[in-house]
């Protein structure tokens, strides 16, 4: 099968390293243009591209995907099938329709479940204790459309966002392989309609997401954490009784404790776990401002941290 491959992040690479190893023919790897990044704020390629750029496939950087002219170039191209990851634009009819067999996505979520840009961080935020890879059709509706197949798998109970985003990007491989083989044997599949009924949105996050709130209950927090490792990080600001400076900390995994703590939400108590809004939280690994990630036990080490100091949430008063 003659595919085109539209990916910019991360967790489109796996997917485009199969295909170039796979039976198919890639013709053609669609990405975003290079963005500046970093501290000196160079152009960087996506890691679609610098991934295509070292299999050798012809790569093609574009703002908007859907003018004409790109439109007319894909159609030039012949192929059968356009295949969407992490790609960052909107894919309009006009170009869907240049493709005999369309454009299908690769989505990290069980569909209807978790549409939306932040699907693995929504998973586990969520406490559910399984998610998956959707590949669907292409429609005008956000994540919408009709499904081809989907795979499963456990949410391990420590695992952090970026170790299931990881894990995720690798599950696509199998599934893209599953869902082209099924439309070379059924060329006319429409898939199945989602439910709408069962519909959940995952927005994209933003920095604030990570604030923690030791109000909260404990079981919400340490998911909290683990849902939003590496970004934009469960963070919260370390005070000590003595009137020490505080220190912002990103709280990186922790775990609830079902029993209530007498001391109020977010003092640290005397086995140095941390009171919140119901049950206590167990922190395991922390990362402060400026510094490497590091065992709970070692912060403590180092900064003498005693019972009667506090974690406060981002933007709380002293």
């Amino acid at each position: 099968m003659r595919v085109v491959y539209f990916g910019s992040g991360d967790f489109a690479v796996p997917t485009l390293r199969w295909l170039v190893n796979s039976r198919h023919e890639l013709p053609l790897v669609v990405t975003q243009p290079d963005r500046p990044a970093g501290r000196g704020k160079a152009l960087q390629p996506t890691p679609v591209a610098l991934q295509a750029a070292e299999e050798g496939v012809e790569t093609l950087k574009c703002e908007n995907v859907n003018t004409p002219e790109i439109v007319q170039r894909l159609a030039d191209l012949r192929a059968d099938i356009g295949v969407v990851a992490a790609f960052g634009q909107k894919l309009l009819e006009p170009l869907r329709s240049v493709f005999p067999l369309g454009c299908i996505n690769l989505h990290a979520s069980l569909l209807p479940k978790f549409r939306g840009a932040a699907p693995i961080n929504a998973a586990i935020l969520a406490g559910e204790t399984k998610t998956g890879v959707t590949v669907f059709r292409l429609v005008d509706r956000m994540d919408a459309g009709p499904i081809l197949l989907k795979r499963e798998t456990a949410i391990g109970s420590s695992e952090v966002a970026g170790e299931l985003h990881d894990r995720l990007a690798g599950i696509c491989c199998d599934a893209i392989g599953a869902a082209l083989d099924l439309l070379e044997r059924e060329p006319g599949y429409a898939g199945e309609p989602q439910d709408e009924s069962q519909v959940t949105i995952a927005r994209k996050l933003k920095k604030s997401d990570g604030d923690l709130d030791f109000t909260r209950p404990a079981e919400y927090l340490a998911r909290q954490t683990r849902a939003m490792w590496p970004w934009p990080a469960a963070r919260c600001r370390y005070v000590p009784a003595n009137g020490g400076k505080p220190v912002e900390l990103a709280v990186i995994t922790a775990t609830a404790v079902p029993v209530d703590a007498a001391e109020a939400p977010g003092t640290i108590t005397s086995v140095l776990t941390v009171a919140t809004g119901q049950g206590t939280l167990e922190i395991h690994s922390v990362q402060p401002a400026g510094s490497r990630a590091m065992t709970w036990q070692a912060f403590v080490n180092g900064r003498h941290v005693r019972p009667g100091d506090r974690l406060e949430k981002i933007g709380q008063e002293d």
